[in-house]
């Protein structure tokens, strides 16, 4: 690839990755018509599929795409598997450290840590950081997947990212109103800030992979790790705190069939 396609690539990524963070927001927007917020088992539904949706472009968008790309690299089998599954581990290992490290808020359950005597504006600016993390993995892995060029790649990922933003937005916005305080607007907007790092995270990643393809089959796998953590260590334990973990099942399946389509229409 040349320096124009990369550049042409890395806007691509960057365009695609801000769509899917301003999707957050605007599936925040139907808790403004509705006065009592969302109920508990429709928030673990919207977040089952959201962890559906990040399961399957784990596996059909980054993992296998980067097991092929390995093997174009020469890795041959052996290798390639042994590069996508290093670079996996390694994905999953950094989010492990940057939540270890990070004093946050759970996603949605709450103080986690010695935060007893925090205030409230403290708790709502490390709420938004626990959110805010756990959007950074899907940015990546919507830049990465456009990288090398792969535009098909990228565009599945980033319309499988997109379709869980917002059912997740609303579930963080109904979360902030209810659970802070925040107006019906002021969630809407805290929910569109927290996705609007996806942009950032999707540059570096098509920027990264772009100028030198040979990271791709890393990148990849990294992307996928560092979600499939996010999955297993935040969203699936959330929704299957308040006795609702049928619906959020079934949401997961849903989100999960839903990927297995794109993945088939879109190639």
């Amino acid at each position: 690839m040349d320096v124009a396609d990369a550049s042409g690539v890395v806007w691509l990524g960057f365009l695609a990755s801000l769509g899917t963070g301003v999707l957050t927001g605007v599936g925040a927007l139907p808790l403004v018509f509705f006065r009592n917020g969302i109920s508990p088992r429709t928030e673990d539904v919207f977040l089952g599929f959201a962890a559906g949706v990040m399961l399957g472009a784990s596996f059909f968008s980054l993992i296998i795409p980067g097991l092929d790309a390995a093997g174009q690299r020469g890795y041959g089998e052996v290798g390639g598997a042994a590069v996508v599954i290093g670079a996996l581990l390694l994905g999953a290992l950094c989010l492990w450290w940057i939540h270890d490290r990070t004093p946050h808020e759970h996603f949605l359950v709450g103080k986690q840590g010695d935060l007893a005597m925090a205030d409230r504006f403290r708790r709502v600016w490390l709420f938004v950081l626990a959110i805010t993390l756990h959007n950074v993995p899907e940015g990546l892995a919507v830049g990465v997947g456009f990288g090398g060029g792969d535009i098909a790649n990228g565009m599945k990922v980033a319309t499988g990212i997109g379709l869980q933003n917002m059912p997740e937005g609303l579930a963080v916005a109904a979360s902030l109103a209810g659970g802070l305080g925040y107006s019906r607007w002021k969630a809407v907007l805290a929910a569109l800030g927290t996705g609007l790092v996806e942009p950032v995270a999707g540059l570096a990643g098509v920027a990264i992979v772009s100028l030198a393809e040979s990271l791709l089959p890393w990148g990849l796998g990294f992307a996928a790790g560092a979600m499939l953590f996010v999955v297993s260590r935040e969203i699936i334990p959330e929704t299957h705190r308040k006795g609702y973990e049928n619906e959020a099942t079934a949401g997961l399946m849903t989100g999960l069939a839903v990927m297995i389509f794109l993945d088939v229409t879109l190639g």
